[in-house]
């Protein structure tokens, strides 16, 4: 077993792997740790709205102008992004100017101004979003319009590292911040299971209210305690209302989605984030494939399915 991290994406993105070859020794596994590392930095580039470098940039430059040529990995994520932000929810892959309007998480966030937020709106429309299969291009239809990956690039990128290494594998556990992947049956485990803490967002890091058990699953939360911003007393976090151009105002303070697909557990975390607690609660109830934990200002409640992961 070997374990390491790296810089990239914003965070300090852990890896915890196994070779199959356990008689090649720890040569093998240093040599995986080192491509993973690679890849990592590779898919950096390509889906990074803040790098003006990045593949994802130079769609975002061109807008208005002329469709961009795209590596199919990218044109694959924005594919889906687009669909699942005609969808009713919160995800909304268009909504970079916002974004680098407000800048929550950034030195320089700050409120904007309502007359900024009403020039910004129509900018933050998926269906201006054009796409041509055939050549895997890309582009957006109006002058300053943004694509931002931001709420499903980490989720993506974790299962094309699981599906590129699976074979060489016996087990994997990647954590992007917020974003955790395991693969295959940890033998350094006494118990053969990976043990994720779910935080309780009131009390910050390493305050854990549960731990759950899992294999060959995802665990993705979204909360509003990591990036926000304070002035004059009201706190502004980094999940926005396409709608309004504000950042959602409900009671939600996190929500949890464990699955298979790391990039399932983002498109819901972030989906159903502008739903109440019940509603949130019924509709995982309704989807076999997922289960959640869901904090709110009240308190916390479990979807049926996750109390059978719980140590």
């Amino acid at each position: 077993m070997l374990k390491d991290n790296i810089h990239l994406m914003g965070t300090v993105i852990d890896v915890t792997l196994e070779s199959k070859l356990a008689a090649a020794g720890n040569a093998l596994e240093k040599q995986l740790m080192v491509e993973i590392f690679h890849d990592l930095a590779v898919y950096e580039k390509r889906f990074s709205a803040n790098d003006a470098t990045s593949e994802l940039a130079q769609v975002n430059q061109q807008a208005g102008q002329a469709f961009v040529e795209v590596a199919p990995e990218l044109f694959h994520l924005i594919q889906v992004g687009k669909a699942e932000s005609l969808q009713p929810g919160l995800l909304n892959i268009a909504i970079g100017p916002l974004i680098q309007t407000w800048r929550i998480g950034f030195s320089d966030a700050r409120v904007p101004s309502q007359a900024e937020i009403q020039r910004l709106l129509p900018l933050i429309d998926p269906r201006e979003i054009l796409l041509e299969p055939q050549h895997l291009a890309v582009k957006l239809n109006r002058p300053g319009m943004k694509i931002d990956l931001g709420a499903l690039a980490k989720g993506y990128i974790a299962d094309l590292i699981v599906e590129k290494y699976q074979d060489q594998l016996q087990s994997l556990l990647l954590n992007l911040g917020g974003n955790v992947v395991s693969f295959g049956t940890p033998l350094y485990k006494p118990d053969r299971w990976f043990h994720i803490g779910i935080q309780n967002p009131k009390l910050g890091r390493d305050n854990y209210d549960y731990i759950l058990q899992i294999q060959e699953e995802s665990v993705v939360t979204s909360g509003i305690y990591e990036r926000s911003l304070q002035q004059n007393g009201t706190n502004y976090h980094h999940i926005f209302d396409s709608q309004t151009g504000y950042p959602m105002q409900n009671d939600l303070l996190s929500l949890t989605i464990v699955s298979e697909k790391s990039l399932v557990g983002e498109i819901y975390t972030t989906q159903l984030f502008g739903l109440s607690q019940e509603e949130i609660l019924t509709m995982i109830e309704t989807i076999s494939t997922i289960e959640g934990i869901i904090y709110t200002e009240a308190g916390v409640v479990l979807s049926s399915g996750i109390q059978q992961k719980l140590i």
